[in-house]
């Protein structure tokens, strides 16, 4: 029988997180605000109404705070950087703000869009040069942000990396890795069909339903307080024991947070490294990061892999060009260039369709990437509030956008994101040709 959580108790945090994923409509949203300037967590200690716990994290404007400090909330353990120094990022700065961005039925000014969208940071490099950056909301270079489900986006990239090593099998079920789920919804599952999230699940990320299965799984991560007389699981790994199968494994896209936790469960099983030492070692290290990044533990010490990394802009920025160049970066091949190929070709569109995201008409999801299949061959890494790395391999771009929206679903924003990162490729790739 499912867990229900309490809607009285979680209504705000239910209205913060989305709206519902099925009707896709726009809620009423607070105007943007500093945290700072309103107080939030400020004094010793903050006004009770100032306070960000847990119990309103993913409610704005706490989030627009807790976003960029969630190692003060929830438990965590570093990715250590390295012990090289920053690498490089050369600069050629460029006044952005007045670039206009035209949607549906309307133009704003880029900066107006970042105001619009509650943005905390954003970079623009092209061609590994930093030509655009801004910082908001106490937000500053060396600031790790939550990342949310770009963490995803981690957790597929190195099994990925692990695939081509010849130490995962695509074809392999669950089982043969992780023994401890031949009872669970993903007994016959493949890895592949976990990676392009066709599993056929009983598991709901609709956060505008208290009965959703998504508020089970927040509280095994440790991010939502459990009700009193819970009976639910509370810790991930014993979570994901309880989920069952509901449908063909194979048919098509469903959007579930789940999978990417049992993945990353496989490649530390695999590998017998934590999550945040391989992220160290293939990843962080090589990139030559400017800051340790951190991710977040459950309540038992399970590091949550599906959203639980946080990061710095330029650290991200740096992630986004060492793929937008084929796995290179640092004068060093950091992933195979097979493994970034291997990405970019993205899954079946027609399975896509069964998500029901018809703005993202024409995407496919394949290996934790969010794939456009358009002209520019761009493809994505995308997580909850407004989290954003854009890849335009066509245009030599990337763009990192870190936010702390309201609505937490990206599809909310997505016409005028998406149409934002177009006017910033056109006009960084104009103003390179006119030179």
């Amino acid at each position: 029988m499912p867990v229900i959580v309490n809607s009285f108790r979680y209504s705000a945090i239910v209205f913060a997180l989305a709206a519902s994923t099925a009707s896709h409509a726009q809620p009423q949203l607070p105007p943007p605000a500093d945290p700072l300037a309103l107080g939030i967590m400020q004094g010793f200690p903050p006004a009770a109404d100032k306070t960000v716990t847990l119990a309103n994290v993913l409610r704005y404007p706490s989030g627009s705070w807790a976003f960029h400090n969630m190692r003060q909330l929830v438990p965590n353990v570093s990715v250590w950087r390295g012990d090289k120094g920053p690498s490089a990022l050369a600069s050629e700065a460029r006044n952005l703000d007045t670039l206009v961005v035209r949607s549906v039925d309307t133009a704003i000014t880029l900066a107006e869009w970042q105001k619009s969208t509650y943005t905390d940071a954003v970079l623009v490099l092209h061609n590994g040069k930093v030509v655009y950056e801004r910082y908001y909301n106490g937000m500053n270079a060396q600031t790790p942000h939550s990342m949310w489900s770009l963490t995803k986006s981690m957790v597929g990239l190195l099994a990925t990396v692990l695939i081509k090593e010849g130490k995962l099998d695509p074809n392999a079920k669950i089982p043969q890795y992780l023994p401890e789920l031949a009872s669970s919804g993903w007994a016959d599952a493949t890895l592949q069909q976990t990676l392009d999230m066709t599993t056929g699940l009983q598991y709901r990320e609709v956060f505008t339903d208290p009965k959703a299965e998504i508020f089970q799984y927040i509280i095994a991560a440790g991010l939502l307080p459990a009700p009193p007389n819970y009976p639910g699981p509370k810790s991930m790994l014993e979570y994901l024991k309880t989920v069952k199968k509901d449908g063909e494994h194979g048919e098509g896209f469903r959007y579930k947070s789940v999978d990417v936790e049992v993945l990353g469960w496989v490649i530390q099983r695999v590998t017998g490294k934590s999550f945040s030492d391989l992220v160290s070692e293939r990843l962080w290290s090589k990139l030559a990061a400017q800051e340790d990044g951190y991710v977040l533990a459950d309540p038992v010490g399970s590091q949550i892999t599906s959203i639980g990394m946080n990061a710095t802009l330029r650290d991200l920025g740096r992630l986004g060009e060492m793929l937008r160049q084929d796995g290179r970066f640092n004068g060093q091949q950091v992933v195979a260039k097979e493994v970034v190929d291997e990405i970019r070709k993205g899954a079946d569109r027609e399975k896509f369709k069964a998500s029901g995201q018809a703005l993202r008409a024409g995407y496919s999801y394949h290996n934790n990437f969010w794939i456009t299949h358009n002209a520019a061959g761009a493809y994505e890494m995308k997580g909850l509030n407004g989290q954003h790395v854009h890849i335009n391999p066509s245009a030599g771009v990337v763009i990192v956008k870190l936010s702390s929206h309201p609505a937490g679903e990206t599809i909310f924003t997505h016409v005028v994101d998406q149409r934002a990162f177009e006017a910033i490729a056109k006009a960084v790739g104009r103003s390179a040709r006119a030179n």
